[in-house]
């Protein structure tokens, strides 16, 4: 009997407690990466938003700036370049080269943006256009609450990938597949 209780206590116990610790650094990992996950679908709302506001303001300025026809069009081929990359994304937020990729398209669509404005400036009946001051502030808007869910979700990552890459927990994210996350930077 008194054989048993030491099997018990020199075996049994510590597994118990190594078996807590993997539970544990496991259980973290999961709440970390479903915590960058529900960042990255804020991101998405807003991208949505963003996206369906963007045709409306081209067509309130297509009236104005006919001349423009090719700025108009690269918003347009911009948007849907980063409407697709988006979805892609959305499908999983963990992958690295997808939110890569929807970074870059979303530089993109910044840049012919931007150029649209610059271009919406040298025309006062536009710039005046109710319409166009409305989309152009909720566009403003948006833009904002798109950069706080991006900073919420690089926050996220972060914490995700440095408790990935911790010693203990390092070796079980590599025996049940956590991988990095990425993060999502866009350069302006």
């Amino acid at each position: 009997m008194k054989l048993l209780i030491i099997i018990v206590v020199v075996i049994v116990v510590p597994l118990f407690f190594v078996l807590m610790l993997v539970i544990s650094a496991y259980n973290r990992l999961v709440a970390l990466r479903n915590r960058y996950k529900n960042s990255y679908a804020q991101i998405d709302v807003q991208l949505k938003r963003r996206y369906d506001l963007i045709p409306n303001l081209v067509e309130t300025a297509k009236g104005y700036i006919k001349h423009e026809r090719e700025t108009l069009e690269a918003v347009i081929k911009a948007r849907n370049l980063a409407f697709s990359a988006s979805q892609t994304a959305a499908a999983n937020p963990g992958d690295a080269s997808a939110v890569k990729t929807l970074a870059s398209a979303e530089s993109g669509l910044a840049g012919a943006m931007s150029r649209l404005m610059v271009v919406s400036e040298a025309y006062p009946d536009l710039k005046a256009n109710q319409n166009m001051m409305q989309l152009t502030e909720e566009l403003t808007s948006t833009e904002n609450k798109i950069s706080c869910a991006r900073q919420a979700y690089n926050d996220s990552v972060m914490a995700y990938n440095t408790q990935r890459a911790m010693f203990q927990t390092n070796l079980i994210a590599k025996t049940v597949n956590f991988a990095s996350a990425g993060h999502f930077v866009v350069y302006e």
